[in-house]
């Protein structure tokens, strides 16, 4: 069974390939000296830093290998080479037409979509609408409150 490619921005990439770096070269050595430092306390059947050391360690070494297995079956996406239409790495102004209230996000990957920066997933409702449409497109988004429409005003690559 291959793995499911994991699509990123080159910036969605550099981060984790950075907080990759960090785990290994900075985490994994602090949870080891923590570990040596809860062995040093003697009976490790009754020592809840051994536990906790382990459990810690563990969890890091899962974290390690999950962002390990996210870098080696990622793609690196470019965009439009046009710059006019949607796609993942490409950044869209939109407009909800009832409202008339401007909006800007950048379509990335779902490994990097972060809403609270305006990064949104080319899988979210808004993300999917958006995908593959033009300057002057009217799209519609389902959402609990109803049916959103929003008008696309500009889109800009990165």
């Amino acid at each position: 069974m291959s793995e499911k490619k994991v699509m990123l921005t080159q910036d969605g990439y550099d981060k984790l390939v950075e907080k990759l770096d960090y785990l290994k070269s900075v985490r994994r050595i602090e949870v080891a000296d923590r570990l040596k430092a809860a062995i040093a306390l003697g009976d490790l059947s009754e020592n809840s830093e051994y536990d906790d050391a382990k459990n810690e360690q563990a969890f890091l070494e899962g974290e390690i290998q999950d962002l390990e297995n996210k870098i080696n079956n990622s793609e690196i996406i470019k965009g439009d080479e046009n710059g006019d239409t949607v796609s993942i790495g490409t950044t869209v102004v939109i407009r909800d037409i009832e409202f008339a209230e401007d909006e800007t996000y950048m379509i990335v990957g779902s490994t990097e979509a972060d809403p609270d920066n305006n990064k949104i997933s080319d899988e979210s409702p808004v993300g999917a609408a958006l995908m593959g449409k033009v300057v002057g497109d009217v799209i519609q988004v389902h959402a609990p409150a109803g049916v959103i429409e929003y008008e696309i005003l500009e889109i800009k690559q990165d």
